[in-house]
């Protein structure tokens, strides 16, 4: 009986958790508001524009295979535009090369990305959207060069479109 009391309590101690080790995640969808962007369309009108993986990416907030991205290696001088709206985001000469497979920027142009917070992956991460028509772009980390920002916007680049300087 004494052996069944003890297991019972172990049971019973590791079912309970605590407020403190739960996580809320509520995007706009959940909560029943939606941020608002200038740029607003319908379902219908984001997937006959973008291609599949533009779509999977900037309205279904997904990420594409690292090392993939046309403009992971591109060295032009130029800006980095939403693919969806051609919205600026990045400047070129704020690009590096993280070793993550993405394309990276130290920067983003002010006021051209918006950030919120997602726990899609079980822990906080800063997500990078286009401030003009909501496109997720990727998220922000704190492990980037430490002589400018100290910032890596982890990006995707099927996001992005490129406009070379004229």
């Amino acid at each position: 009986m004494k052996n069944i009391a003890i297991v019972f309590t172990c049971a019973l101690f590791l079912a309970c958790r605590g407020n403190s080790q739960e996580t809320t995640q509520t995007s706009a969808e959940e909560s029943g508001t939606e941020a608002s962007y200038p740029v607003q369309k319908t379902d219908a009108e984001w997937r006959a524009q973008l291609t599949d993986m533009e779509y999977y990416i900037l309205r279904k907030a997904g990420t594409e295979n690292p090392g993939t991205s046309e403009w992971l290696r591109n060295k032009e001088k130029g800006t980095y535009v939403c693919a969806a709206c051609g919205h600026p985001l990045f400047k070129s000469e704020t690009k590096f090369d993280s070793g993550t497979g993405w394309p990276s920027f130290d920067r983003a142009i002010e006021g051209n990305v918006a950030y919120s917070i997602d726990y899609k992956i079980g822990y906080k991460r800063t997500e990078e959207h286009c401030a003009n028509c909501g496109g997720h772009l990727g998220h922000v980390f704190e492990d980037g060069p430490r002589e400018t920002t100290g910032e890596r916007h982890c990006i995707n680049g099927a996001a992005l479109d490129f406009v070379p300087n004229q």
